[in-house]
Formats: structure tokens, C-alpha cells, sequence
């Protein structure tokens, strides 16, 4: 961030709590990737075929970032053929996003949220209709329709009411099922790499979303709802049962990063505050 410096990282509230989401940060891809170094920032290589990884900097890094060690990094990820993308965390490593705008990406905020251990949820309204929420198993048939619409959702991103329903949603599902996303995460339930709850009607996932839990720590991820079913509290009520989730598993902090203020806003009913911001730098549009 502008006028940031490390000596502020220092000095900041959070550090600790920050340190340790760096430490997870860290630690969460090594399963799925192998790891470069590439000295102040390290790339992760996804083995076999997946979602691609990203660069980020290097666990406990503290010293000068420059435009140069992200273009080596840029020329590594078009060799290999994957995204050009970063992430990291603002506060607390400052001087990267100088380096990657000089580089020539563009880096988009994100407000990154803990609910802290010992807050309890906000219980929330019961959802009308014939919804119910549940955490999904490896072997529930609801699974690939649960993998679906996120990627529906972040598709038509906002909080209105979209165009996609269910004649988008079962072409995607077959989509998932294609691609091998539905079986790579079932392999990852069922190793405990993966949670992931849905809100279900009619035999089918309206909203979804993730939690990756590790050693007391869990992100929530991938929370998204069928454009066309918006404006039902069917997001919020994934996000509960995934923190319920996080915390039966020993997951003391759990924490997410928001799309922008606005979805913020909305996680905060459920007692998550804001501890930083999260940047992702890609190349422009």
C-alpha cells in the first residue's frame, strides 16, 4: 500500500493475527503444487490439472521488492503457460504492489475478514421456502451442483439478481464433471483438505461455498449463489454453516477475503471485521 512501510508492519495491531494468515497462506497451496523460488517471491506449480496457483512473496520476507524480480517471475509463469497472477496481503508486505504495478499488472482490493476465535456467529433468520443448508460429503449427489454455481455466480458478479438459472447451472454441472473438478474434490474431502456446504432446493445447490481447513486456521472461499436465486440470505446462510464446519474441525480463526465493501458489509452481520486487505495483480483486461 502507498506511504506503508515495514517498520508500520511492525508497529500494526494485527501483526500477529496477520503472521499468522501469512504462515497459512503459505502453507495451503503446498498440497496441491509444487514451489519455485524465485528469492523474494516464491511460485506455486500446480501438479497435474486443477485451478492454476500464483506467485506470492516469500514466508518472512522483509527485504526491497523491484519491478525486475516480478517480471522474472512473469516470464517464468508464460513459460510455463499459466496465469500471470500475484497475491498478497497489503499489510504486510507493502512494497510489493509498487514492484507489480511498475511490472505493468493492475491490482484489485479486497477486504480481507477474520472472525476471531472465541466470536460466536450470528445466528441468522431461518430461509423461507423449501431450502435447506448442509455440508456436502464426497459422496452426496448434490456435490456437482454445489461446484457449479459458484463459478455461475462469479461469472454475474454483484449482489442483484442475475440471468443465470437452471438451464446455466446444468450445463455447468456437466462442465465440472468434464473437467475432472468434481473428482479432484472429492479426493480432497475426503482427505480433510476441503469443506463445502450448500443451500439446497429441490434436489439441487442454489448457493455454495468452501472452507480449507489447516492447523487451527481456515479460509472461507468460493461462496457464491445462482445469479437467479439472489437476495435470499442463501450466501449468508452457506457462510454460517461453513464457520459452524471450521470450528468443529478446531479451526480457531476463520477468515475470508470479500469481493468489495459492499459484500463487506454483508459478512460483517455475521461478525467478521476487517483485518487488511487482500491484493490479486493480473494482467489488464
Amino acid at each position: 500500500m502507498p506511504g506503508v512501510t515495514s517498520t508500520d508492519f511492525d508497529d500494526h495491531p494485527e501483526r500477529a493475527l496477520l503472521d499468522q494468515l501469512e504462515e497459512y497462506y503459505d502453507a495451503v497451496p503446498r498440497h496441491g503444487a509444487r514451489v519455485e523460488d524465485h528469492g523474494p517471491l516464491i511460485l506455486f506449480v500446480r501438479e497435474g490439472q486443477g485451478w492454476p496457483f500464483y506467485a506470492r512473496p516469500a514466508r518472512g520476507w522483509t527485504g526491497p521488492l523491484e519491478a525486475t524480480d516480478v517480471q522474472k517471475v512473469r516470464a517464468r509463469q508464460r513459460e510455463l503457460g499459466i496465469p500471470e497472477s500475484f497475491e498478497w496481503v497489503a499489510e504486510t508486505t507493502p512494497t510489493l504492489r509498487a514492484a507489480v504495478e511498475e511490472s505493468g499488472l493492475v491490482v484489485h482490493e479486497h477486504p480481507l475478514m477474520v472472525l476471531d476465535p472465541g466470536t460466536p456467529a450470528t445466528p441468522l433468520e431461518e430461509l423461507s421456502g423449501n431450502i435447506s443448508v448442509r455440508i456436502v460429503g464426497a459422496d452426496d449427489p448434490i456435490l456437482p451442483s454445489a461446484l457449479a454455481v459458484p463459478h455461475l455466480a462469479f461469472a454475474e458478479p454483484g449482489t442483484h439478481v442475475g440471468h443465470a438459472g437452471a438451464p446455466q447451472l446444468a450445463e455447468a454441472i456437466d462442465a465440472r464433471v468434464a473437467d475432472g473438478s468434481v473428482e479432484r474434490t472429492i479426493v480432497r474431502i475426503r482427505a480433510g483438505l476441503t469443506a463445502v456446504a450448500a443451500a439446497v432446493e429441490h434436489g439441487s445447490a442454489l448457493s455454495a461455498g468452501q472452507h480449507q481447513p489447516l492447523t487451527g486456521v481456515s479460509e472461507i472461499v468460493g461462496v457464491g449463489t445462482l445469479p437467479a436465486a439472489r437476495r435470499r440470505g442463501l450466501a449468508l446462510a452457506v457462510t454460517e454453516a461453513l464457520v459452524a464446519d471450521a470450528r468443529s474441525r478446531g479451526a480457531a480463526t476463520v477468515f475470508l477475503s470479500a469481493s468489495d465493501d459492499d459484500v463487506a458489509r454483508v459478512y460483517a452481520r455475521l461478525g467478521f471485521r476487517k483485518i487488511g486487505t487482500a491484493l490479486i495483480a493480473e494482467p489488464a483486461e
